[in-house]
């Protein structure tokens, strides 16, 4: 299995001839001084050597690509800006100008996964917050890109960068985790307040996290429990090749985790593909245009660190160390009875198959010296995982109860730190 990388990268290559003639050839059919391309035998050819290229190219890494934003009436331009920087996360800050500024709205700080996609995943939850937040979010480095010489990152790792976020945005922060990142960032604050660190969040948000995978167990859950952590170093790590800047990392890769995806709904992949082929020969431009805006951002991935991965399945899938209390951080011990200051809310969606209902809720329990009143849960009606942060109902149901939740408890404006320059690895805070 060690040798899958080097297999795939050659793949790559081998296929590489043919998509170029296939991608000659439906630039030729889609030419407009070409009769043919006006006739459903141009169209036929167009769209299958498109699906053909789309479907064996690899996908770069996606642009965020947001522009603008309305803030209380006003129209501000979005600057992307790298604010704090370490080998594997960069914190990215959407600056949206001075006017913006000036109103010191809450700071939200987004906490994406490292589960194989990029964080422009989370595009449409970013673009829902820039209107009532001052928003960061962590844009994670595909392990395969950082040399060995950089050292590793697991777990641990994760704990101790999110901590190190929040630190550096305090105060009057609130941090929203998004699915995976839920168990690091409740360890980063139940740490945090077990050392009565006066840079805690103002409040977290959990959204559709395994917490307690115990809880209504899902066919990913049950997988990870059947199989036992050997299982998955014997048949998903594997070394990066030596076309890439971390020549020799023992990674998780992304193209795995991405088969693992498209396997749960296979049949709705197929359908879509084949819906976009239908759309093309019938000229239907906007409908494929809205399936290739989709597969852009989910066919492109990234890889884990091995030892992140690792050290995730079997903490949070096989031992279920957080909720037992048996999860411990560089040998202190995890307690999330520790939390007292930092008002907690939970997103979970009715169809959700990758984190069933209740795994979340569950932190509600584990955070049992939080008051009630600092306690908030939502349970969406009719959506499954993505729809928890994305989509119409998130937008129209979800993200404003966050807002309103964000606002209860945010801290005095005045008080509302700066963000600092770049820092990087090796320098102090």
């Amino acid at each position: 299995m060690n040798f899958a990388y080097f297999w795939y990268e050659a793949a790559h290559a081998l296929v590489s001839p043919a998509r170029a003639v296939t991608d000659a050839a439906r630039l030729t059919f889609n030419n407009p001084i070409n009769p043919l391309t006006y006739t459903a035998y141009g169209r036929t050819i167009a769209a299958a050597c498109e699906l053909f290229e789309r479907t064996t190219r690899r996908y770069g890494k996606p642009a965020f690509g947001l522009k603008e934003t309305v803030v209380n009436g006003m129209t501000c331009r979005i600057r992307e800006e790298v604010i704090w920087q370490r080998p594997f996360c960069n914190l990215l800050h959407f600056d949206r100008g001075g006017k913006a500024k000036r109103l010191n709205q809450p700071k939200l700080l987004i906490v994406a996964p490292v589960s194989g996609h990029y964080a422009t995943l989370l595009r449409g939850t970013v673009e829902a917050f820039l209107p009532t937040h001052d928003v960061y979010i962590t844009d994670w480095v595909d392990a395969r890109l950082v040399p060995l010489s950089e050292g590793r990152f697991d777990l641990d790792d994760y704990i101790d960068y999110v901590t190190e976020m929040m630190r550096e945005l305090a105060p009057n922060l609130h941090v929203l985790a998004v699915c995976q990142p839920s168990v690091p960032v409740i360890a980063a604050v139940a740490l945090m307040e077990a050392e009565n660190d006066p840079d805690v969040p103002a409040s977290m948000i959990h959204m559709g996290g395994p917490i307690d995978t115990r809880r209504s167990p899902t066919a990913v859950n049950l997988l990870a429990q059947e199989r036992g952590t050997d299982w998955f170093r014997r048949n998903c790590i594997v070394k990066v090749p030596f076309t890439q800047p971390g020549f020799m990392r023992e990674v998780y890769p992304g193209f795995l985790q991405l088969s693992g995806f498209m396997a749960m709904n296979i049949d709705r992949h197929l359908t879509a593909h084949w819906e976009m082929f239908q759309h093309l020969v019938d000229g239907d431009g906007d409908s494929a245009d809205k399936q290739r805006e989709f597969y852009d951002e989910y066919l492109a991935v990234m890889d884990m660190t091995a030892e992140f991965y690792m050290q995730t399945i079997d903490e949070v899938f096989v031992k279920h160390s957080l909720p037992k209390g048996e999860m411990k951080h560089r040998g202190k011990p995890v307690d999330l009875a520790a939390i007292r200051r930092v008002a907690l809310m939970t997103v979970e969606g009715e169809r959700d198959d990758i984190s069933g209902v209740g795994q979340t809720q569950a932190a509600h329990d584990l955070c049992r010296n939080l008051p009630a009143a600092m306690k908030l849960q939502h349970l969406q009606p009719g959506v499954g995982h993505y729809g928890v942060f994305n989509g119409r109902r998130f937008h129209q149901e979800i993200a404003p109860k966050i807002t309103a939740f964000t606002r209860k408890f945010n801290g005095n404006a005045d008080e509302v730190r700066p963000a600092g320059r770049v820092r990087v690895k090796g320098e102090a805070a």
